[in-house]
């Protein structure tokens, strides 16, 4: 509910203070008086973009500044905590706009864009203009109204939940597909690279020792014949080195006891002797490692080049990458398997979710075609009473190709203006003003039923009067029962159904400027103001009367 709306500078009005009651609050004054300035002031809060021409005094910044009562308001909660915004059990709302034309909006004293703005306010306040009916011709707007209704909450909810899962498996399982889709048109080549790498079964390393073993074997003739020459220059000629150095050795031995110095050069003999039969051991056990195996290096050669090749075809340089490449290449032939276990299982999950679909859609529909004569009817007479005797309401169903989040349903409102039995869409059939009465006999119909915002009318009683436009305050002050409505009229039997009644006005200021001013009208002001309606700036003491008595009705 809104508690107070302040507007400062802004257009022509310098300074207003709004406070609202919860019921039917009236809003009165000649044409020209501001009325239509106030609510361009109030769509700011709504997150209308700012334009500012409406700066008239470029001094100062424009602040437009709304307290709501938001009590009880749980969904406006949820959207306060979905955009970070505390919650409190007042919410103010306020759009500042300064010389340069930029505008600031802040919720809770916390900035906020205007997309949030916007997606707030509108839990708080519909603003229902003469020529803004395009909620009526919404889709969703028509098919929450049936469903409100034929209280379907539960319902719609239970089927909205199947439809979320429905189409989460089903994105899920096209995603699935294409993947082995994809995986499919290469399937064939990877079980070919997959079976040539698992034939040659290579491991770590393989290549790269074949290759060194090879270059050893090719040398194999040169080696042996070098080993062995070292050998036996060392150990088997007819003057072996090694027996040279032992013989030397034993003559320095000799003649140690005359010549001590000699002791020392014998020990580095018998040192150097040693390491010549050591040197001589290690050239025939390696003499003995190296074979001439032509079947060997015929093998090697073979894997050689079977890996060189396959390097190549794979655009790498080693044994390990061609085994990585192998178990790469074997985990996804597996995940080609999982995967069509994967598909299989989705497929089954979304036909079960597809049933409950169809399922919990047929009753929607039915409790729909259940309720959408009773809505005509009721409508049709709702309408009679405002001022279109010969109109004549209907609630069309017809089925979608394919389920939607909202059902399996498209429901169009069909009006036939002059009982012609020609009906169609109520945008083409209905002109402004009878949108506007459309529109308040809908919600009037789903007030109690449904949690509405505080309720915005601008002249929605344009293009009628007398008994019509009775019906139309009927109507206001009942919704005005459970939901606080503001009421821009120029009809005296709307106007005096109001709880509270505001008169808005032109007066000069001291510095000699127009400003719009409101205030609230007092009982016989109220009386005085609806009877001017009636008879003019001067009634008579019989518009006096008829007024009295329409306020007192």
């Amino acid at each position: 509910m809104l508690l107070q709306l302040s507007i400062n500078n802004y257009a022509i009005i310098d300074h207003l203070n709004i406070r609202p009651d919860q019921h039917l609050n009236i809003v009165t004054g000649e044409t020209g008086s501001g009325k239509s300035i106030i609510l361009g002031a109030l769509s700011l809060i709504l997150g209308d973009r700012a334009d500012t021409s409406v700066l008239i005094n470029k001094e100062s910044k424009c602040v437009v500044e709304a307290t709501f009562d938001v009590k009880g308001n749980e969904e406006f909660k949820n959207a306060l905590h979905s955009a970070e915004i505390d919650e409190e059990e007042q919410c103010i709302i306020r759009r500042e706009i300064n010389s340069a034309g930029k505008s600031r909006a802040f919720v809770n004293d916390t900035p906020v864009t205007l997309s949030v703005l916007h997606t707030l306010t509108e839990l708080l306040v519909d603003l229902h203009q003469q020529f803004d009916n395009h909620a009526i011709e919404e889709d969703s707007f028509q098919l929450s109204v049936v469903d409100v209704l034929a209280q379907n909450g539960g319902l719609k909810e239970s089927y909205q939940n199947h439809y979320r899962q429905y189409q989460q498996v089903l994105q899920e399982l096209q995603s699935k597909q294409a993947q082995q889709s994809q995986w499919q048109k290469d399937a064939d080549y990877k079980q070919f690279l997959y079976d040539e790498l698992e034939q040659v079964n290579f491991v770590p390393n393989e290549i790269e020792d074949a290759e060194a073993q090879l270059k050893q074997l090719n040398a194999a003739e040169k080696i042996i014949t070098v080993l062995q020459q070292a050998r036996f220059v060392l150990d088997e000629s007819e003057q072996p080195i090694a027996n040279e150095l032992k013989r030397q050795a034993q003559q320095l031995q000799s003649i140690s006891d005359v010549l001590p110095e000699a002791q020392s050069l014998n020990e580095r003999m018998q040192s150097i002797y040693a390491e010549a039969k050591d040197i001589a051991q290690e050239l025939e056990y390696l003499e003995g490692k190296i074979a001439l195996n032509p079947e060997q290096m015929a093998r090697l050669e073979e894997r050689l080049d079977m890996g060189i090749k396959l390097q190549k075809k794979h655009a790498v340089q080693s044994t390990n990458e061609l085994i990585a490449i192998f178990e790469q290449l074997g985990q996804e032939l597996k995940a080609t398997l999982n995967l069509h276990e994967e598909i299989t299982l989705l497929d089954k999950q979304k036909n079960e979710w597809q049933l409950q679909v169809q399922k919990t859609g047929a009753e929607l529909t039915a409790s729909r075609k259940k309720i959408a004569p009773k809505i005509a009817i009721q409508i049709t007479s709702m309408l009679a009473e405002v001022g279109m005797p010969n109109a004549r309401f209907d609630v069309s169903i017809d089925s979608l190709a394919k389920p939607s989040i909202n059902g399996c349903d498209k429901i169009t409102f069909l009006l036939d203006a002059n009982k012609s039995g020609n009906f169609q869409t109520v945008h083409k059939a209905a002109s402004g003003g009878e949108m506007s009465r459309i529109a308040l006999c809908i919600k009037s119909l789903i007030a109690r039923a449904v949690h509405l915002p505080t309720l915005i009318f601008d002249e929605v009683d344009t293009g009628i009067s007398g008994e019509a436009a009775r019906k139309v305050g009927v109507l206001l002050k009942d919704l005005a029962q459970y939901h606080q409505i503001i009421c821009i009229t120029h009809q005296p039997q709307v106007a005096a159904k109001g709880s509270t009644h505001f008169y808005v006005y032109k007066e000069e200021g001291k510095d000699g400027k127009i400003n719009t001013q409101i205030r609230v009208l007092a009982a016989d002001e109220k009386i005085l103001a609806i009877a001017k309606m009636i008879g003019g700036e001067h009634p008579s003491e019989a518009a006096l009367n008829n007024a009295r008595e329409l306020a007192e009705a």
